[in-house]
């Protein structure tokens, strides 16, 4: 009979910097007696891979990644009992050029059920523009735009914000005519507000009134252990400060917010 499909992933990840190495990893079950890997457009397969011990995987590396290891993968396994399915594909990108910025005009805190937008924005005239989250293989992808001249861009939105939708993201840019990817953005941490039943506590030392030149502690206080408290200066800066703490806290950092670790 038909075996199950294995899985396939890339290490460090599927997007890889031009002349870097990566690694393909194929997983089936155990007692597989061989692997094989194929690449679209390919004839046949391209690999026959020797499983690793315990006998359930194998691996192909590619010590220098460069446009013509760009494409999807598939690999697929046999054993006694027969042949597997096909894998899931895995496509395989190659980054040169500059990296695109990414930003959300609403800033990176973000409370249950609001709408926000994450903008991919580059001075490079990208044709596309992808988002990538961590943890999730899915891609969006959008066209780009020229708000300006010399400059392009794509907005996400994000509807009615769940719990699921916090997290890192990472944009590249994009040409049609070519198969190369930008190098990633740096990262945005997105951070849902709502989910603990707790209301943090914000109070000012020595007190509300200070003079000009003087010190003033503001204080975000939680109930909860473990948390992160995240708190902005300024209602209108998209700029956040967290603070890690393992014990229920006060954080010497007017608005604040406190997130499950």
């Amino acid at each position: 009979g038909t075996l199950p499909k294995p899985t396939i992933w890339a290490e460090p990840g599927f997007v890889i910097p031009w002349n870097s190495p990566v690694t393909i990893w194929c997983q089936g079950t155990l007692r597989a007696q061989e692997f094989r890997l194929h690449k679209e457009g390919s004839p046949a397969f391209l690999y026959t891979l020797l499983p690793l011990k315990p006998g359930d995987k194998a691996t192909f590396s590619i010590p220098h990644m460069t446009e013509e290891h760009t494409g999807r993968y598939q690999c697929f396994y046999h054993s006694r009992t027969g042949w597997s399915e096909l894998s899931d594909p895995l496509e395989l990108v190659v980054t040169v050029s500059r990296k695109p910025s990414l930003l959300t005009p609403q800033g990176p805190v973000v409370a249950l059920g609001q709408n926000l937008t994450l903008q991919c924005r580059s001075d490079v005239s990208y044709d596309r523009f992808t988002l990538s989250k961590e943890g999730r293989q899915d891609l969006t992808q959008r066209p780009g735009r020229q708000p300006q001249a010399g400059l392009s861009q794509a907005d996400f939105p994000l509807s009615l914000v769940i719990r699921s939708d916090g997290g890192r993201y990472t944009c590249y840019g994009l040409h049609n005519l070519s198969s190369e990817w930008s190098a990633p953005s740096d990262p945005l941490d997105i951070l849902v507000a709502g989910q603990l039943p707790d209301t943090p506590a914000l109070s000012v030392q020595p007190g509300p009134t200070v003079a000009s030149g003087e010190n003033v502690t503001l204080l975000c206080q939680s109930k909860l252990s473990r948390d992160t408290v995240v708190s902005s200066l300024k209602q209108q800066d998209p700029e956040a400060h967290q603070d890690q703490g393992s014990h229920a806290h006060a954080d010497e950092i007017p608005q604040c917010v406190v997130l499950g670790a």
